[in-house]
């Protein structure tokens, strides 16, 4: 499909809207920014809160397509992921199915699956149709989202592509990041190609690099024209030297979710 013009960014003061602030324009985007943290330097951003629907539907009114980025990123009180990541989503669509809007990116997690065991060397790859396993509230939040967006392509015909993603850092500070790091420039690459791809209904696409270390397949996403670039293994060396290989006796160390598998939640993944 032509490229969106015109794209809702919502979280776009996070690390990752940050990131994807400086490097989608390049791709012809023209970015409405939504945050609750007021943005410096962007005077025309929205400030709002993803429980505010008046400001919601001015927010998506007119834009062709939204990626959304905002809501908590880690493990917190269920209240407070409910009205966060569950609710805010939800009121997100409703505006989006209000408006008229087609086409949604949203930004789901490996935590959906975080309980799915990492492969062995030699093992199939992670599919992208592993059941859900999330493995905190945080993660539970990320399955509702796909769920909630199978649910408006079945009965409203709004188009989703659910991006899992891994670990979208500049560079990966731990081992584990080797498997599933997503580097901002092929984070670009994921969104233009999920927001140009033809008939995706609702599709989940794994959110990695083409890491030599990579634990979970692309195949979805290579499938509506992602071509990931770059590598993690050129961080390796260092990152082994320093925190040893993983160990798959450790509960942190054999899920998808690593910390987050761990009862409380450990800090930082």
């Amino acid at each position: 499909m032509p490229a969106p013009r015109t794209v809702l960014l919502t979280g776009a003061a996070g690390g990752v809207g940050t990131l994807m602030r400086g490097l989608l324009p390049a791709y012809g985007y023209t970015l409405r920014l939504f945050d609750a943290t007021p943005i410096d330097g962007e005077p025309g951003a929205v400030t709002a809160d993803l429980a505010d629907k008046e400001a919601l539907r001015e927010a998506v009114r007119g834009v062709d397509a939204v990626i959304h980025l905002a809501g908590i990123s880690l493990e917190a009180p269920f209240d407070k992921i409910l009205r966060a990541n569950i609710e805010g989503t939800y009121n997100l669509y409703e505006a989006a199915r209000a408006e008229g809007v087609r086409r949604m990116i949203f930004a789901s997690s490996n935590h959906a699956i975080g309980f799915t065991p990492v492969p062995a060397e030699g093992a199939p790859l992670i599919p992208v149709g592993a059941p859900h396993r999330p493995d905190t509230f945080y993660g539970l939040s990320k399955a509702f989202g796909e769920d909630l967006a199978q649910l408006y392509w079945d009965l409203h015909g709004i188009e989703t592509v659910s991006v899992r993603i891994g670990s979208c850092f500049m560079e990966p500070t731990s081992v584990r990041m080797l498997s599933i790091w997503l580097s901002p420039g092929d984070g670009a690459r994921l969104f233009h190609a999920a927001l140009t791809a033809e008939d995706v209904g609702h599709t989940v696409v794994h959110g990695s690099s083409a890491n030599t270390r990579l634990w979970w397949d692309l195949d979805s996403a290579r499938a509506i024209g992602y071509e990931p670039r770059d590598d993690s293994e050129q961080y390796a060396q260092k990152l082994v030297a320093d925190q040893g290989e993983l160990d798959p006796s450790r509960p942190d160390h054999a899920h998808l979710g690593g910390p987050f598998c761990t009862d409380p939640p450990q800090w930082p993944y």
